[in-house]
């Protein structure tokens, strides 16, 4: 795949709730907080950023471009790190970018990606994780989206591969869809990630959830603490998880 297209096909590997309150945004980054990632000294983190691009996502997606930027600035202040865009849309379109280390770059790809009706690959996009990691360490993957229309037990299985493989799910859930939950709960549990609703349209709080997974990913559980410095979600759930 190039270093900035979003063009590399990914395989296949198998085929109402209120929205969140402060608490679950908090519980969530409390749970982040916990977890010790596997960043050599000396390396950037690597960081896979999944989006459901069907047609329900356009809102959240636009959100979503000037969102990531708010990435890389947190990591950079850590010691960096490099994304990779995951999308998929229509009927059997997976795809996956370069790596990249640069929120400019990122932006651009984004942007060209218009959403389109079909149904999801969560399936393809953790398979995807996992070939990659197996390649060189990946360590954390987001994942935001509304829906889940595919085998649970395809999905639990390919998530306790990333769990073994020391590759934490973030799941960010927009929405209130109740199999969505259930299943995005499952994946971050074996996967020895974490799970976070928020409200249709929250840019605010889609912005703290990727600030702090992408603090997790660039320099872990230190990392994280001194965000909560700054952001006071962050403070109430390390005081919960500690």
């Amino acid at each position: 795949m190039g270093n900035d297209r979003s063009d590399a096909k990914v395989t296949k590997t198998g085929a109402g709730k209120p929205v969140a309150s402060r608490a679950e945004i908090d519980s969530f980054l409390a749970k982040v907080a916990t977890m010790t990632p596997t960043v050599a000294a000396g390396q950037r983190g690597r960081l896979v950023f999944a989006l459901d691009a069907t047609m329900s996502r356009q809102p959240t997606w636009d959100a979503a471009c000037s969102l990531q930027a708010d990435m890389f600035q947190e990591a950079a202040s850590i010691g960096g790190l490099d994304v990779q865009l995951v999308y998929f849309r229509g009927l059997d379109e997976c795809r996956a970018s370069g790596w990249v280390a640069h929120p400019e770059r990122l932006g651009t790809l984004m942007e060209k990606i218009d959403c389109r009706g079909g149904h999801t690959q969560i399936g393809k996009v953790l398979g995807h994780v996992r070939r990659e990691s197996e390649k060189r360490k990946v360590q954390a993957l987001v994942y935001v989206g509304d829906a889940m229309e595919e085998s649970v037990d395809d999905l639990c299985a390919a998530a306790g591969e990333l769990g073994l493989l020391g590759v934490p799910a973030f799941m960010f859930q927009e929405g209130h869809d109740s199999i969505a939950e259930n299943a995005y709960r499952e994946i971050a549990r074996l996967s020895r990630g974490a799970y976070s609703r928020f409200a249709p349209g929250a840019a605010r709080e889609l912005a703290e959830l990727l600030r702090a997974a992408a603090a997790y990913a660039a320099g872990g559980m230190k990392a994280l603490a001194d965000l909560s410095r700054k952001q006071g979600g962050a403070q109430k759930l390390l005081r919960q998880m500690s």
